[in-house]
């Protein structure tokens, strides 16, 4: 299984997923091993907001699960169709957060009644419906 983390500095858990440059992905094999992360930096015409859906690769294509502080409905829908569960969460601490996952005991995402509403007006005018 491969799970990618939104992270802003390469070790901490980020939200706003569908702008994030920066992720962490690891890998988990049948025995619930856990690989040290590799760094992905994605150019500005691939971060999820911005990219255009044309059949090319991706650098995040093969992804199971993504872990993030915060994501807006349409990029939730977004890596569903591309075949990836995303799971909010408060925890911050990365290797956590996917040792949690793993264990389907990871923390539930803190309220944010405000950024919801944001990200709820963003997705309106959204490509990625």
């Amino acid at each position: 299984m491969k799970i990618a983390i939104a992270s802003s500095d390469f070790r901490s858990v980020s939200g706003h997923a569908g702008r994030a440059k920066r992720w962490l992905v690891f890998s988990a094999d049948e025995s619930g091993q856990i690989s040290a992360p590799e760094r992905i930096e994605l150019p500005g015409d691939q971060v999820f907001h911005y990219v255009e859906e044309n059949g090319q690769a991706h650098p995040l294509d093969g992804i199971d699960a993504i872990i993030t502080l915060s994501a807006g409905e349409g990029f939730i829908k977004h890596m569903e169709k591309r075949g990836a569960i995303v799971a909010l969460t408060a925890e911050k601490d990365a290797a956590k957060a996917v040792a949690d996952y793993l264990a389907q005991t990871l923390s539930d995402p803190k309220p944010r009644p405000i950024g919801a509403l944001i990200c709820k007006t963003l997705d309106i005018f959204s490509k990625h419906k």
